[in-house]
């Protein structure tokens, strides 16, 4: 019996104790809807013509095959007839046979539907012919009356719930006088049964009508066939990502079991494999479809402005704009240190992940009060023992675009993560962080080196923005170099006494002259640049890159305790959306009516299409230690490309 026939089974009629004496050779036979073959040795055997038998004693095995379910029990046959030296007929042999139908199936073909597969079921293939089922992690809430997220209930609690599930179907035809003596039983390993959860339908639009089966809580299930029933549905959740400990593939299958023999005996099993649809970062050059910042109060007051100007900016993308309210936020307003936003994708569903980092202050309870909900899921990575560090934070978590290293592409991009590289010691990403995004295999993973940082972030020297040249897009360095090259140019234009900070009333001015006569400050900003240029190196050579993909954005930075900040606001730490970009505006010194500082900026990326709006972020987040990017947070669309489509 099997999957892909309803019966297959072989014997060598040699071995049957009813073999007449004096028989030399043999022919076989069956009954209508039985196929037979033969199988020998053809140095030992030669195929008989005409009307030749095939010899008894030379290890020639016969093959039986059934491709339709039988409708009762032994009304298949099969006859084996014995011949002597005199080719008269000696003896005859009956073997009676039942057909039945008996495969597990899922969607193989990754089409979204299931199909009946005649291929390999154990195992899964990574690229574009590549073939296994892909399960998503149930991670979001789909019923508006529960406070826990859909994977932690054995019950389901919303019809929808089912969208987010593989269908599975187990085919059972047969006469029903079979499963009096025989049983079929799903079974999932002990190492899976924690990974996954099966749900057993037998129609009807009632929440009753679905009950989990197989789970952590229940190894095996002896299926509940009806008469009559030739085909049951099931429906499998993912319960877990991939990380350190689960490579991502489980597996589950059903064996038709013989009950009248002790021990009982499997006369068939048939297996499938699923693999986790990882999670996915998306890239600033992906179209961004909302933007998430925070409404606070400070001393000096509110930052109403700053919203205005980020509602203004998300108005011009055509995306949405979310405030999260001081009530909800607690006056932490580093909503990208608190989250990143990602998506899973199955071939039948696809739906955002939420990606809560340790970094627990006034955000803490955001994301999954706020944002988990129907077809918006969530995943948290904590720390169990060691402490959170500022590089915990997802600020000093980006990703790159596509990108084509040495031949190998990395069609989702890569993962880059802020550490403590070169140097020892330091701080650096939680390790269980740094193991989940690793473990999704999908946008294998960069360290950089931020720990000279006060902050610690990535995201304080580079960014990336969307072109529409071939490359497609540009990686931005902040180059505290390109900063004083530029006000060495303006001061041999004449314009020394021209003013760092003019315009603001609470910060005091600097003129060009001071900058580059300050010993202390080009003494940092060497550092700086040495830090930078480290990367820029580790950055050209794990992401492909050439220095013509490489804008340098003109910044400054100062020690404080022996790790930077930024000198005046940071502008690569800016959002991205689409072409339009939302800059923090860098007070620089006013030279026939403009900021020379914006007015770089401008020239080096008004050309490759972009937009600059430089926002003034000073009070609110500048003087904090942070910027634009760092109080707001972008989801953005998915990539068109499939993921099971690439070769990690």
């Amino acid at each position: 019996m099997g999957a892909n026939f309803l019966v297959c089974t072989d014997f060598t009629p040699a071995n049957f104790s009813d073999v007449p004496e004096g028989a030399e050779t043999f022919s076989v036979s069956g009954s209508p809807g039985v196929e037979v073959f033969t199988v020998y040795n053809i140095a030992r055997v030669t195929e008989p013509t005409g009307k030749a038998y095939w010899p008894l004693n030379a290890g020639v095995d016969v093959i039986i095959s059934v491709d339709t379910a039988s409708k009762a029990l032994n009304d298949l046959e099969v006859q084996v007839s014995y011949f002597g030296l005199q080719k008269a007929a000696l003896g005859h042999s009956v073997l009676y046979l039942t057909g039945t139908d008996i495969s597990l199936d899922v969607d193989t073909g990754r089409t979204g539907k299931v199909k009946r597969s005649h291929g390999d079921k154990k195992t899964w293939r990574w690229g574009p012919e590549g073939y296994g089922a892909v399960l998503l992690v149930n991670c979001d809430r789909d019923s508006f009356w529960s406070r826990e997220i859909d994977l932690t209930s054995t019950q389901l609690t919303s019809l929808d719930d089912l969208q987010d599930m593989a269908p599975m179907v187990l085919s059972c035809d047969g006469p029903d006088e079979l499963f009096d003596s025989h049983k079929l039983v799903l079974n999932v390993p002990f190492s899976d049964s924690r990974r996954m959860g099966v749900f057993c339908a037998r129609g009807g639009n009632s929440l009753s009508d679905y009950k989990q089966v197989l789970g952590p809580q229940h190894l095996y299930y002896e299926v509940e066939r009806r008469p009559g029933e030739r085909e049951i549905s099931f429906y499998v959740e993912g319960l877990t990502f991939p990380d350190a400990d689960f490579l991502g593939l489980v597996s589950l299958s059903v064996s038709l079991v013989d009950t009248k023999t002790l021990p009982e005996v499997p006369y068939f099993t048939d297996t499938v494999t699923f693999r986790m649809a990882p999670w996915i970062m998306t890239p600033n050059t992906q179209c961004p479809l909302e933007l998430y910042v925070c409404s606070v109060l400070d001393s000096h007051g509110s930052n109403e402005k700053f919203l205005k100007d980020i509602s203004d900016l998300v108005l011009k993308a055509n995306c949405k704009l979310i405030v999260c309210p001081w009530t909800e936020n607690r006056n932490d307003r580093w909503i990208q240190d608190e989250m990143e936003f990602g998506y899973i994708e199955a071939p039948h569903k696809s739906f955002p992940v939420v990606f809560d980092s340790p970094r627990d202050r006034g955000l803490k309870y955001f994301p999954y009060k706020r944002i988990l909900g129907p077809d918006f899921g969530y995943v948290i990575r904590e720390t169990q023992f060691a402490g959170v560090s500022g590089l915990d934070s997802f600020g000093n978590l980006d990703i790159s675009p596509p990108v084509t290293v040495e031949g190998k592409e990395y069609p989702l991009g890569r993962i880059l993560i802020g550490s403590s590289f070169p140097k020892s010691g330091g701080r650096r990403m939680a390790k269980v962080v740094r193991d989940f995004l690793k473990a999704q295999q999908v946008q294998a993973p960069v360290e950089l080196y931020s720990d000279w940082l006060w902050v610690g972030h990535v995201d304080e020297f580079l960014s990336f923005v969307p072109t529409s040249d071939q490359k497609g897009f540009r990686l931005l360095l902040a180059s505290p170099s390109a900063c004083l090259n530029l006000f060495q140019e303006k001061k041999e234009e004449g314009y020394g006494e021209a003013a760092q900070f003019d315009g603001l009333n609470h910060q005091v001015k600097r003129s060009i002259n001071e900058i580059l006569e300050d010993r202390i400050l080009r003494s940092d900003n060497l550092y700086a640049q040495r830090c930078i240029d480290w990367n820029r190196e580790v950055l050209k050579q794990e992401l492909g890159l050439t220095e013509r993909d490489i804008v340098d954005i003109p910044q400054l930075f100062y020690l404080k305790d022996s790790h930077a900040e930024a000198f005046f606001p940071d502008m690569v730490n800016m959002v991205v959306l689409g072409k339009y970009l939302g800059i923090p505006k860098p007070y620089g010194p006013i030279i026939n009516g403009c900021c020379c500082l914006e007015e770089k900026v401008r020239s080096l990326l008004e050309p490759l299409g972009l937009c600059c709006t430089f926002i003034d972020d000073y009070l609110s987040y500048h003087k904090l230690c942070g910027e634009i990017h760092c109080g707001t947070n972008v989801r953005r669309k998915p990539f068109p490309f499939k993921w099971w489509h690439m070769v990690p």
